[in-house]
């Protein structure tokens, strides 16, 4: 039986709709949420039942098949990075070789590292404590640095593998991991630079430092001794590892995944002639599964060395347990876009958006916005718009790459009220007015999103004309 497109559209538009209402009014999570949406969206659009389950589970097992390893092996690394002080060491060392005067610039920089295999949320944690010594000892507003310090973490987190979301992203649509890393890493460069202008501006309207003794916060004018501060780092540097040991896991499989995408392209382009024995090399140590194991292994043993087997293994466990529902949520994601993919109704969508004027790179982009406006989660944002955009994105002449990044970055739009990441910037930095914590937080996540909006479309003219 031939099915018509409306009846598609109104499929789509109802698993849509039941999956909004399941998260944000029942207690169905959105795992579970993401596999009704699918059945839903099959049934109502023309599936047979029994093609909808075989749909589901193809798809959430593709998706996982590309990048379930990585996530894993990620969060392992990021859990050692954490309980180690290596994220600590980064930011300190950082603080120290920019100097006085550019702290936002260094907390922005130790943000835009360190959001890369560690979760935003528990970063901001970790480095909060030296975003509050660096207030106390210079007198600049906490807010300035606290928002400098959040925006360059969330910039790496929302474009970066193998962070799970843009991650899971590039393994719904099929993007390559390499290019999806360097990518990412450009991307986020303006979205720094603009947070920072932004940080700057909001600590001089909101200049609050914390108490010399206690955990509330004063507002008083800028001035006080920025020795004491390094010195007071110095103190605290000696219990934590060295700069290099360190950055090495972070490092390590990005340069082998780059390597891998630099030296490939240059092969198949003629432009360097490499052996095929070599090249199958270059290409099994720049697989993100290999690279992210090595820079696991790396972390294990300059980082970890100090703590008993015993102690090592549950760390790591640690991080596989909070990436579990990252792991679930991304493969019923895939199962989303499997069942539009097989329907034909990212098909019947592809056809009808050619005839838009808009670029078609938008189209994940405005999904990812939509939804995090409406739930809240930049992850299932980000997972949701790739879900329903990468079966249309397919027939359609759009860079994958770019689309990634696109349903990645679509999910930074004003940061919330039903954002966790909300709250621990404005709780941690000792905001409780709302109108101000609309301006820390939630004013420079738009902000970001615009900025990606620009990069997004000068990006996808470049590309084409080339």
């Amino acid at each position: 039986m031939e099915v018509s497109g409306t009846q598609m559209i109104i499929g789509l538009v109802l698993g849509i709709a039941l999956l909004i209402f399941f998260v944000l009014k029942t207690k169905i999570h959105a795992f579970l949420a993401l596999l009704i949406a699918a059945s839903v969206t099959g049934i109502v659009g023309g599936m047979k039942p029994t093609d909808v389950v075989t749909s589901i589970t193809g798809g959430f097992g593709s998706t996982l098949a590309s990048i379930g390893i990585i996530i894993g092996l990620g969060v392992m690394m990021g859990r050692i990075l954490e309980v180690s002080g290596a994220a600590e060491k980064l930011a300190y060392t950082l603080v120290k070789k920019l100097g006085k005067k550019k702290e936002e610039w260094a907390l922005a920089v130790a943000g835009y590292i360190v959001a890369i295999p560690i979760f935003v949320d528990s970063a901001f944690v970790i480095l909060q404590p030296l975003v509050k010594a660096l207030s106390r000892k210079t007198g600049k507003s906490v807010v300035g640095l606290g928002v400098a310090l959040a925006i360059g973490l969330a910039a790496t987190h929302h474009a970066v593998p193998p962070t799970p979301g843009p991650l899971g992203v590039a393994g719904i649509f099929g993007a390559d991991i390499g290019l999806m890393i360097i990518a990412g890493l450009l991307f986020s460069i303006p979205i720094v630079i603009v947070g920072i202008l932004y940080a700057k501006w909001i600590g001089k309207r909101i200049n609050q430092v914390p108490e010399e003794n206690g955990d509330g916060f004063v507002r008083l004018e800028e001035g006080q001794v920025y020795q004491e501060f390094l010195d007071a780092v110095d103190e605290r540097e000696k219990a934590l590892p060295s700069f290099m040991r360190a950055i090495m896991p972070i490092l390590f499989p990005i340069i082998l995944i780059f390597l891998n995408t630099t030296l490939g392209a240059l092969n198949s382009s003629g432009i360097l002639s490499i052996n095929d024995t070599t090249l199958s090399y270059v290409q099994f140590f720049g697989n993100p599964v290999i690279a992210v194991a090595i820079g696991l292994i790396v972390a294990i043993y300059t980082l970890a060395n100090h703590l008993r087997q015993s102690e090592a293994l549950e760390r790591m466990e640690e991080g596989i347990t909070s990436a579990g529902i990252i792991l679930l949520v991304t493969g019923a994601g895939g199962a989303l876009g499997n069942v539009l993919r097989e329907s034909g109704t990212g098909d019947f969508i592809a056809e009808q958006i050619a005839s838009w004027s808009i670029p078609a790179i938008l189209i994940p982009f405005f999904i990812a916005t939509f939804v995090r406006l409406v739930q809240g989660s930049g992850t299932v944002a980000m997972i949701t718009a790739a879900s329903i955009s990468a079966p249309i994105i397919a027939t359609l002449d759009v860079n994958l790459v770019l689309a990634s990044q696109a349903a990645a970055l679509g999910a930074m739009i004003f940061s919330y009220f039903n954002d966790s990441l909300f709250w621990v910037v404005n709780r941690m930095l000792g905001i409780k007015n709302v109108k101000e914590q609309i301006m820390v937080w939630s004013v420079p996540t738009t902000i970001a999103w615009g900025v990606s909006l620009v990069s997004l479309v000068i990006a996808d003219f470049v590309v084409r004309m080339f």
